[in-house]
């Protein structure tokens, strides 16, 4: 019987021994952990940049099928203006205090 008991502390202290490894080594649960956080942050910022990149394929086939959004973006982006258009700019008034 003593026999048996010594290979039940024997198997008992391995089997410690390899859990505190799992747990606690730098190969361990924690770098598994931390792994699939950083899987699941590099799937969000892939998702971002597939959105991303599709409104700006969307922007392309806009741009190389019709005038009009060359024409938008020229005004916003650049400031011009068309031919038969006229320009009025609004000067705030300034506090005589400043």
């Amino acid at each position: 019987m003593s026999n048996l008991r010594w290979l039940l502390v024997v198997l008992g202290t391995a089997a410690v021994l390899l859990q505190a490894q799992l747990w606690f080594s730098d190969g361990g649960y924690r770098k598994t952990m931390n792994l699939r956080v950083a899987v699941a942050d590099q799937r969000d910022l892939n998702q971002q940049l597939r959105d991303r990149n599709a409104a700006l394929d969307a922007e392309v086939v806009n741009l190389k099928q019709g005038l009009e959004a060359a024409e938008e973006r020229a005004r916003t982006d650049l400031g011009m203006i068309g031919q038969r258009e006229t320009f009025y700019q609004v000067v705030p008034v300034r506090d005589e205090r400043d």
